[in-house]
């Protein structure tokens, strides 16, 4: 039988001018996973927006395992929800240490936070939205990211050597960053990028690849990048490469 759902209440609910928090129902089923088992598994999960914070989800209490928690002495103290108490989470034999807190007694106007707990992401072994592993931190509803195909001309020069020229870029414009132009390798010196180990993740683009770039004179590290594997929101960007801009001598776009 199909889970019958309430409408949500989705508008913010800020308790204090100065503390610039936004507490809001996600209407997403989240699930966290350690050591194989799921900690958290809830779809009444709370999504709090901090002011030059990322999002952090809030399970209800009932919708985690906290029979495999063990509790610390840890503590620290919000000037806007109050004072944090924290717990290890334990599987078999492992130990994710502080790795949830909570507020018991949140401070007067944050009393929503009552009875919720969250995780540090970095702790845990993945996080999944629905079904999607969702990677470095949750999706904030107010970010968007679009993709558009251009016909602007971009030229990449460094040391004085051209590393890339093309007239069919894709651009990629995402919420508070640079726009960032995605060239087909066709387009690129290929043969002066040396491939690195590094591996970044982005929660609204998925695992990036990196290459250094190897000049006349030096060795730029990890300058180039791309994703083997983008999630479905980027598609086109799929193995194109894109340059750090602010990193090379001259960078033009038409």
């Amino acid at each position: 039988m199909a889970e019958k759902t309430e409408p949500m209440e989705l508008t913010g609910q800020p308790h204090n001018q100065n503390s610039r928090l936004e507490w809001n129902r996600s209407p997403k089923w989240v699930r966290v996973m350690l050591h194989g088992e799921f900690i958290a598994d809830s779809r009444q999960v709370m999504l709090l927006r901090e002011s030059g914070h990322i999002p952090v989800y809030y399970f209800p209490e009932a919708d985690v395992r906290t029979d495999l928690f063990e509790p610390s002495d840890h503590t620290t103290t919000c000037p806007y929800k109050g004072e944090a108490s924290y717990w290890h989470v334990k599987v078999d034999e492992e130990i994710a240490e502080n790795a949830v807190w909570s507020y018991p007694e949140p401070i007067e106007g944050a009393s929503y936070l009552a009875g919720y707990m969250a995780f540090y992401w970095d702790k845990m072994d993945a996080w999944f939205e629905e079904d999607q592993q969702v990677y470095v931190h949750p999706r904030d509803p107010y970010t968007r990211i679009d993709t558009l195909r251009s016909s602007r001309r971009v030229k990449v020069v460094n040391d004085g050597v051209v590393l890339a020229e093309s007239d069919r870029p894709t651009l990629v414009f995402e919420t508070g960053l640079p726009s960032r132009y995605y060239l087909p390798r066709t387009d690129v010196r290929i043969d002066l990028l040396v491939p690195s180990d590094t591996i970044t993740r982005c929660p609204y683009k998925g695992e990036a690849r990196y290459y250094s770039v190897k000049t006349k004179s030096h060795t730029i590290e990890d300058l180039v990048w791309y994703y083997p594997y983008p999630t479905t929101e980027v598609a086109a960007i799929q193995d194109q490469l894109c340059f750090y801009q602010e990193q090379v001598d001259e960078f033009y776009v038409d």
